[in-house]
């Protein structure tokens, strides 16, 4: 992330304007995410991740989770608002806590690397792509792209709305953006449309496939 924006996403958590945060697990997650082959047991990556409930929900399915978040408001909410002991340790760039099967790596996205990497093999993106601006979007797709195994399979959530789709975070990212950012690495399909909500958004439901020889 750039400066501005890092300090940004800082200050929504440190003054509590996190209107992105849901208090419940993505309806989505709990429809498509059986349907994408996964493999059972799989670690999944969810960058930008909050303190979303869908990281407990994914656990609870079986899968190690491992959350990359810049905020350490956010983390310690997450940990404070669940069950159980937590461990913490460091890695490289990263502070790191673990609850139960959840792993959250306080630092910056940017910096997790291909060999911190290794055991991932899904992903799930509810409000990272949206909440970084266009400059930056491009960068991401590269970065998780290069962290995921060919065949790693994920869910992507995004956005669209009218008006000025500068605004943001969360930002506007219209499908034809989605291709243009995904297509060279990830096999897309599009899996849904949302209702349109009162603030003028429409989500967007997406089953990414990383693309390359498998080993």
């Amino acid at each position: 992330m750039q400066v501005s924006e890092e300090n940004e996403w800082l200050s929504r958590w440190r003054e509590g304007r996190i209107g992105f945060h849901r208090d419940a697990v993505h309806p989505a997650l709990a429809r498509f995410w059986p349907t994408l082959g996964a493999p059972s047991g799989a670690k999944v990556l969810v960058p930008l991740c909050g303190k979303s409930l869908d990281m407990r929900w994914l656990a609870e399915q079986g899968h190690p989770v491992l959350g990359i978040e810049l905020a350490t408001d956010a983390i310690e909410q997450f940990l404070a608002e669940g069950d159980g002991e937590v461990s913490r340790y460091r890695a490289g760039d990263f502070d790191i806590c673990r609850q139960g099967s959840v792993e959250l790596w306080g630092g910056d996205f940017f910096h997790f690397h291909i060999k911190q990497a290794a055991e991932i093999g899904a992903f799930y993106d509810r409000a990272a792509l949206i909440a970084l601006p266009e400059a930056t979007r491009q960068r991401y797709a590269f970065h998780l792209a290069q962290l995921l195994p060919p065949g790693a399979r994920g869910l992507l959530i995004s956005l669209t709305r009218g008006g000025d789709v500068n605004a943001g975070p969360p930002y506007s990212v219209p499908a034809e953006e989605v291709r243009v950012l995904f297509e060279p690495n990830f096999e897309l399909t599009h899996l849904a449309d949302g209702e349109p909500e009162a603030n003028g958004f429409r989500e967007s439901v997406w089953a990414l496939k990383r693309r390359g020889p498998m080993a």
